[in-house]
């Protein structure tokens, strides 16, 4: 399961951002999650407790959904969809490679498939929070 490679990069992320500023315990860790990235939420956070150790004993683990939104190159037109919308077999294929999504989806105004992902792809750490 990718979601326990993504907590173990998640947590070594947030414990090199929290060396860097000194904090000996960590109490909290934002995450923002891609909706095109499609990773199950309840089987990161519980990674997350399985794998939480010396700092990160206490810490809490919140975990935002950005939405998808693309961008048409050719008309200009911005819009949102659902992942959910989609077949099991394109989301699955969207899941591992976001980029194929330019097969499966088109502008619901013009039907053109060249867009620009612009919001919904990646995972970012938003915050660590904890004490010096």
């Amino acid at each position: 399961m990718h979601e326990w490679a993504l907590a173990e990069a998640i947590l070594a992320a947030a414990s090199e951002a929290a060396e860097k500023e000194h904090l000996k315990t960590i109490s909290k860790v934002k995450i923002r999650l891609g909706e095109l990235q499609q990773v199950e939420q309840e089987i990161l956070q519980f990674a997350f407790t399985q794998l939480k150790t010396g700092k990160f004993q206490k810490a809490k683990f919140a975990i935002e959904t950005q939405k998808a939104q693309f961008k048409c190159r050719a008309c200009d037109n911005t819009w949102t969809f659902s992942i959910e919308t989609l077949d099991k077999e394109t989301s699955e294929a969207i899941h591992f490679l976001p980029e194929v999504a330019h097969t499966y989806v088109k502008c619901p105004k013009c039907g053109s498939p060249d867009f620009e992902i612009l919001e919904g792809r990646g995972i970012w750490l938003e915050t660590v929070t904890g004490e010096r």
